[in-house]
Formats: structure tokens, C-alpha cells, sequence
């Protein structure tokens, strides 16, 4: 806690293919990302798993809107602010999901980026971008730290510069390849609310970065923070006990989003890019 408490101190207040046929649908909605987008579950993970069996927030937000719009979800778990721009490695398990486990949601090689600007150039009317990106950032930088409260402190005002940087370079490059439509940033939640303040903390400063760059860029931000706190007060402000969380036995949980938690960042999507 010591080391959160001081983390937060130093904080400051702020080639693929596209895989789709090129057409002119403003329907259309490019989803970007990690695990959180993806819909991951640990519990269904096996070599050749059919991604079909993951649904995530972008998929349930496609069926909020009127008319319903098409996605394209390219979200891979594991995947880091850089590595969606570079396609490679360090990551958090990208590439070896890619490798090992299974395909992703849309087929395409190098990285998720390129996948990106390909699908914006070949889909120039496409009206909807969506990202969610930030939290393998952290947990990368945990793990490199091993604890060591100095390295964490002194790493994490890095990871928020790279962060906002990586945000501005995906931005831009979408807007150069000709995205004319409305990015949404759909934020993260907390694991407790009430037992974990300086996580939560963490996860908000987090949020804020995300945030201010899509704004930025004229986006919109999702609030999934905010849809998780309140849905969580009835429960201590636990987000697995209010059953947004994946279940692992009866009294625990994993980090992603269950069923539930997903449908409710997907309200949070269509509700800010309505």
C-alpha cells in the first residue's frame, strides 16, 4: 500500500489485410484493444479455441444501436499500448495467444495498428472506433519491478507519458489513413472499490490518461469505472461479489469482465457514442 500511496504522489493530474470488403457503411465499427474488448475467458482458453466462444463488449454493444452496427473487433489479449502499434514483443501474451492458443475475432497478421489503418482505408465511411488499452502497460511494469517499490514509482509517470504518447500515434495514424468517424474510449473498472482505494486509484489515474487523449482527438470517453462502482455499491464495492467479474470458484474471481460486466460496458459504450 505504501508503495501505491507514493506511486500516486508522483502522479500528475493528467502489413495486414483488412478483413472485410471495402464498402461505404457508416454502420460500421472498428473495435481496438486487449483482453477487456476481446471478451476473454480464462476458463474457456484452449489450444484452437473458437474465438466465437469470447464475447466481449463490442459485440454486445453492436446489438445497443439502431441500426445495428456491424463490428469488426480486433482486440487481442495481451496486447500493450506499444505492442498494438509494433505487433511484437514485449507484451503481456499477445503474441503467444496468437501463437498458441488460437485466432483472433478478425483474421490479420503484423499488428493490430496496421490491421487498423488497413480496414479505415479500405472502409472510409466507418463511423465508430473504439479502444480500450492501458491495464498490460501496468502489469508489465509490476513484473518487471518485482516489487521493488522504487522501480514502481519511478516507472509508472513513464508508462503514462507512453501511454498518451501510443494513444496520439494510434490516433493520428487513423485520422491520416482517412477515419473520419468518432473514437470512444471505454475505461477500465475496479477489482474493489472500497477494500482497494489505491488500486482504484491507480486504475483511475489510468482511466484519466486514456481519457484526456481521446478527448483530445474529439473523441468520447465510456465511463466502465464509473458503471462498475455503481453497480458494485450494493456489494461493498466488490466487483466480483456483484458478479461482474468471471467467477474462478464461488468466492473468487478473475480480472475480466463476466458476462454482466461485459453487457454493462457495453451500455456505457452506447449510451456516450449515441
Amino acid at each position: 500500500m505504501c508503495v501505491l500511496a507514493s506511486l500516486l504522489a508522483v502522479v500528475p493530474a493528467v502489413p495486414a489485410a483488412a478483413a472485410s470488403q471495402s464498402n461505404h457503411n457508416p454502420n460500421n465499427y472498428l473495435a481496438l484493444g486487449d483482453s477487456v474488448p476481446f471478451g476473454f475467458n480464462p476458463l474457456l482458453t484452449q489450444p484452437g479455441v473458437n474465438p466465437k466462444v469470447f464475447v466481449g463488449y463490442p459485440q454486445l454493444a453492436s446489438d445497443l444501436f439502431r441500426p445495428r452496427k456491424k463490428v469488426f473487433n480486433a482486440s487481442c489479449p495481451g496486447e500493450t499500448s506499444t505492442s498494438l502499434i509494433t505487433g511484437g514483443r514485449p507484451d503481456n501474451g499477445c503474441q503467444d495467444y496468437r501463437e498458441f492458443i488460437g485466432p483472433l475475432h478478425v483474421a490479420y497478421s503484423g499488428s493490430q495498428l496496421d490491421y487498423a489503418k488497413s480496414y479505415v482505408a479500405a472502409n472510409p465511411q466507418t463511423g465508430l472506433v473504439t479502444i480500450t488499452i492501458g491495464a498490460n502497460d501496468l502489469f508489465l511494469l509490476l513484473d518487471r519491478c518485482n516489487s521493488d517499490p522504487s522501480c514502481i514509482i519511478a516507472g509508472f509517470h513513464g508508462l503514462l507519458t507512453t501511454l498518451a504518447s501510443n494513444l496520439t500515434t494510434i490516433y493520428s495514424t487513423l485520422r491520416q489513413a482517412g477515419f473520419q468517424g468518432e473514437f470512444v474510449a471505454v475505461t477500465y473498472y475496479s477489482l474493489n472499490y472500497l477494500s482497494d482505494p489505491l488500486g482504484t486509484a491507480v486504475i483511475s489515474v489510468l482511466d484519466n490518461t486514456l481519457g484526456e487523449v481521446t478527448q483530445a482527438f474529439g473523441g468520447k470517453v465510456a465511463d466502465g469505472f464509473g458503471a462498475f462502482q455503481a453497480a458494485a455499491a450494493g456489494f461493498g464495492g466488490d466487483s466480483c461479489a456483484a458478479g461482474l467479474l468471471i467467477h474462478l470458484t464461488p468466492s473468487t474471481c478473475d480480472v475480466h469482465p463476466s458476462p454482466d460486466g461485459a453487457a454493462l460496458l457495453a451500455s456505457a459504450l452506447q449510451g456516450a457514442a449515441a
